[in-house]
């Protein structure tokens, strides 16, 4: 069993890309974060590549925002406070189902342009924000922001991906 099970949707052919073996380089990226965040149990979890009208359409069903976005998390745990996960971690065949992202390449490549980062560290950027937040972490609260920051911004620096001044407390940094 892996220790982290992805489904993939790809409706924009993103992982047709032949310069590079995208899954193998997402799994690296997670594995990372999975270490960095201590979670021990196998994970299971679903990225969806969207097209920006699909993004559009989640961003303005789930959150009531009418834009395209680059990365939306539906958290399976979200908010389920009474379930103790801790009773199946002895169990090697368990694995826990932590939800889906739902990722857009169109919006994420421009946001690469516009904050001037590259698309290899903007899609390592989302798709570790994404998984962060399908672990229940959060950046509403300034203490949670920094904490969520300082992960991600630690993933990425081990992964080789660039740093930008005040990222480990804001995030982007731009």
């Amino acid at each position: 069993m892996e220790p982290i099970d992805i489904t993939y949707n790809d409706e924009v052919d993103f992982l047709k890309d032949d310069r590079r073996d995208w899954q193998k380089w997402i799994m690296k990226l997670l594995l990372l974060a999975k270490k960095e965040i201590g979670e021990k149990n196998n994970l299971g979890m679903s990225i969806n590549f969207v097209d920006e009208d699909h993004s559009q359409e989640i961003n303005k069903k789930y959150r009531d925002k009418d834009r395209p976005t680059d990365v939306i998390s539906f958290a399976i745990e979200d908010g389920d406070e009474d379930f103790d996960i801790a009773a199946f971690e002895d169990d090697p065949d368990f694995q826990e189902d932590i939800g889906d992202l739902f990722m857009c390449p169109g919006v994420i490549k421009r946001h690469s342009v516009e904050y001037g980062t590259g698309f290899d560290r903007e899609f390592g950027y989302t798709i570790v924000h994404g998984f962060l937040h399908l672990n229940g972490y959060d950046h509403i609260k300034p203490d949670e922001a920094k904490k969520m920051f300082g992960i991600q911004g630690k993933v990425l620096k081990d992964y080789g991906l660039p740093l930008y001044p005040d990222q480990l407390d804001k995030g982007r940094g731009k």
